[in-house]
């Protein structure tokens, strides 16, 4: 007897005796979840979650930041490898990485000067991207320990709370926070956000997963073909501050409403993409904003949301520093994040959509990152 395990499947060939046929056997992935023990981080036990479904896809996700660690899936040539940046230890998580795959909170990206107010009260923020704050702090959600919700053995789900203490990082208000990912039978990766506040504050949580769809870091992702649903993206300053304006993509390399590839009109931004762009959704329904798709190995990705603004950020500040799980130096521009957000600076920003969170309120938000692959290259069709 062979065995033979793929991405989640075991298949198994026998010979049977009886007229000398050859006959395959072939067990379907066991879907669900299963928990593994992954060291300490702060003193405290972390632990590795691993979702399979019944096509073989994986993603495994650690309690510390609710990092995704990996993200497994096909190629069309059968081929399996994961499709995000990240490590095999927690050891390696905790050298501080760019954020790889992790929950961002209490506020993705950037808030101009580490200040805003809400009503007459000032608050500053820990400042930790020059004079501004960046993604929650010094020890933003992505560094702290979540408290895993009761886990179902056969549903590929994971459940992640944590409460944010008034005076975190500056911030006002307790924050109880729940993030909840449930991998699909359809190879979507679903995430979704609550929050409460006892304190009036700003909220926006998003994923900070580093996407290349080759699976293979030596491959950059300027080929990349990407689609986004906005007429409208928000131009930065000198430290990627949101000047207010709200500016049209069309005749600008920002114009990413037809497909395009990444590397075709990149030099043309100055320092590379790093900005948000202002979506056509309407309302707060779930909608599809974005496809990412790579030819070379057909592999896509389409993301719905129901946030305003989604950053594209093309792993600019990217500089080899930091090895992922294949002993590959993660270089410049080698991978790429597509973070489901509100807009950067909106505490400052009168004219944004609010991101103030009151007593009372729920904060809901969800995104899902839908992967598939194109058996002919280059087609967004014939695909599974």
């Amino acid at each position: 007897m062979t065995v033979i395990i793929t991405a989640g499947a075991i298949v198994m060939g026998t010979t049977a005796c009886k007229n000398n046929e050859q006959k395959e056997v072939v067990e379907s992935p066991v879907s669900g979840i299963r928990k593994s023990s992954w060291g300490q981080a702060d003193g405290q036990p972390v632990d590795l979650y691993t979702l399979t479904n019944s096509k073989g896809t994986i993603v495994k996700i650690t309690n510390y930041g609710g990092i995704i660690t990996s993200f497994v899936t096909r190629d069309k040539n059968d081929s399996a490898s994961s499709i995000v940046i990240g490590f095999d230890s927690i050891a390696q998580y905790l050298q501080s990485p760019p954020y790889f795959g992790a929950i961002i909170g209490r506020y993705g990206n950037r808030i101009g000067g580490g200040k805003f107010s809400i009503g007459d009260q000032s608050y500053t923020l820990a400042r930790n991207n020059g004079e501004n704050h960046l993604h929650g702090g010094v020890k933003g959600f992505d560094k702290v320990i979540w408290t895993a919700g009761p886990v179902v053995d056969s549903i590929a789900a994971l459940s992640l709370s944590y409460l944010s203490k008034d005076g975190e990082e500056g911030y006002p208000g307790n924050l109880q926070v729940t993030v909840k990912y449930t991998l699909t039978d359809n190879d979507e990766l679903k995430i979704e956000y609550d929050a409460t506040t006892d304190k009036p504050t700003p909220v926006n949580l998003t994923n900070h997963s580093y996407f290349n769809l080759t699976g293979d870091v030596q491959s950059t992702i300027l080929d990349h073909q990407l689609q986004i649903d906005a007429n409208g993206y928000t131009p930065v300053d000198s430290g990627l501050i949101p000047t207010g304006e709200i500016r049209a993509v069309a005749g600008t390399p920002f114009d990413f409403t037809s497909s395009h590839t990444i590397g075709s009109r990149i030099d043309s931004v100055e320092g590379g993409y790093d900005h948000n762009w202002v979506l056509n959704s309407k309302g707060a329904s779930m909608q599809k904003v974005a496809t990412l798709n790579d030819p070379v190995s057909g592999r896509y990705v389409e993301v719905f949301t129901t946030e305003p603004g989604l950053q594209f950020y093309s792993g600019n500040f990217l500089d080899g520093k930091f090895i992922n799980h294949t002993g590959t130096a993660v270089k410049l521009r080698t991978a790429l994040c597509l973070e489901t957000q509100h807009f950067p600076d909106s505490p400052n920003k009168k004219d944004f959509p609010s991101t103030i969170l009151e007593p009372g309120q729920k904060y809901h938000s969800e995104t899902i990152y839908k992967v598939g692959r194109n058996r002919e290259t280059g087609k967004q069709g014939n695909s599974e």
